[in-house]
């Protein structure tokens, strides 16, 4: 059986993440969507908020689990039987964090391979700091997150008071 993780920390999910998670899917017989703790990065949602709308999001996909850790990537990945680490990328700048990130794993565990699988063309804008930033002016958000969360992603943003508009 073929076990595939992809980490993030899905602060939203956005749909070019989803493009992702369904292309792995196809590939793999299970894939771990697992939210990992990012210490450079200040969460709108808490971990359960987040995986708890990527649940919602995939629910479709019946081979994908969604999940959160705080330990390392490869003490998740033992567990899990996992080997192959999805990490997708949209630019060159991208690739250069993962890269170095990927090469840390593969030192901790060399059994560890990293798939850097790229991002669909009309994604390669969207992150999910431009979905708060948007979010923050009162965009439209059916472009850049999945729809099941888009009241969620606004209700969010008015109740931190971020909120531009």
């Amino acid at each position: 059986m073929s076990i595939a993780v992809y980490p993030g920390s899905f602060d939203p999910i956005t749909l070019g993440h989803l493009n992702i998670i369904r292309r792995s899917a196809s590939v793999f017989d299970e894939l771990y969507v697992c939210v990992m703790v990012n210490a450079e990065k200040n969460p709108l949602f808490n971990r359960d908020e987040r995986v708890e709308l990527i649940k919602r999001t995939v629910a479709k996909y019946k081979n994908v689990k969604v999940e959160s850790s705080s330990e390392l990537l490869v003490e998740y990945m033992k567990q899990r039987n996992s080997k192959v680490i999805i990490k997708g990328l949209r630019a060159v700048s991208d690739f250069d964090k993962e890269f170095q990130i990927a090469l840390i794993n593969r030192k901790l565990d060399p059994s560890i391979q990293t798939l850097f699988m790229p991002s669909s063309e009309k994604y390669t804008y969207l992150s999910s700091s431009a979905v708060k930033e948007m979010t923050r002016y009162g965009a439209d958000l059916g472009t850049f997150v999945p729809h099941e969360i888009i009241d969620d992603v606004v209700a969010k943003v008015k109740n931190e008071g971020m909120m531009f508009k």
